[in-house]
């Protein structure tokens, strides 16, 4: 089996941990990379919208996969409306720190 080293992008995450996945070698396919990452992270595959081998190359086609030796470095890339979700931007008013009676002074 392949051994491969995989996580979600998120740079906004101070821990952004990589786990370890691990694919026949019969079955090195892009689906099946899709497939068991998706598994092992709690993602939808249909939220994806890139893999990427670190540190800069997408991943396309089965040839791709084929190529991958153990423990290399991917990156599940998801579309941009489920980054929304996901990672949502606390408004003013959420965020630590906001004194809403300070932020109510005129001078």
């Amino acid at each position: 089996e392949l051994v491969l080293k995989v996580r979600i992008q998120n740079p906004s995450l101070r821990e952004n941990d990589f786990i370890e996945i691990e694919l026949d070698r019969q079955e090195l396919t892009y689906k099946e990379l899709l497939r068991v990452s998706c598994c092992e992270l709690g993602v939808n595959p249909e939220h994806v919208e890139k893999i990427r081998k670190l540190p800069n190359t997408v991943l396309r086609k089965d040839k791709d996969v084929a190529r991958l030796q153990d423990f290399q470095e991917l990156e599940l890339v998801l579309t941009v409306s489920d980054k929304n979700l996901l990672f949502r931007v606390p408004t003013l008013s959420e965020r630590s720190g906001y004194n809403k009676k300070a932020s109510e002074l005129t001078y």
